[in-house]
């Protein structure tokens, strides 16, 4: 676990989140004392661990379809007017 003030973190950004992506934990630190830690994103593990834990449903299509495009004769303003009529 590496420790960073906050200096450093803004100078060197990119080598941190570099740091974090490749599983390293960063604590962040201002003046000594720790504010925030840095830690590589969980991502679909986190939703699997829900799952397992009863606590969440998988979705029930992998890629939700997409509607039919319609073609109308007129302008929105037509169709809004006709259906409020």
């Amino acid at each position: 676990m590496a420790r960073v003030g906050i200096r450093e973190l803004k100078s060197q950004l990119s080598a941190y989140v570099a740091a974090a992506r490749a599983g390293e934990h960063i604590v962040i630190t201002d003046r000594g004392a720790v504010v925030a830690e840095l830690i590589p994103a969980a991502g679909d593990a986190a939703l699997q661990q829900l799952i397992d834990d009863g606590l969440a449903m998988p979705p029930a299509h992998a890629v939700r379809p997409s509607p039919t495009p319609r073609r109308v004769a007129g302008t929105v303003s037509d169709l809004v007017a006709d259906q409020r009529g």
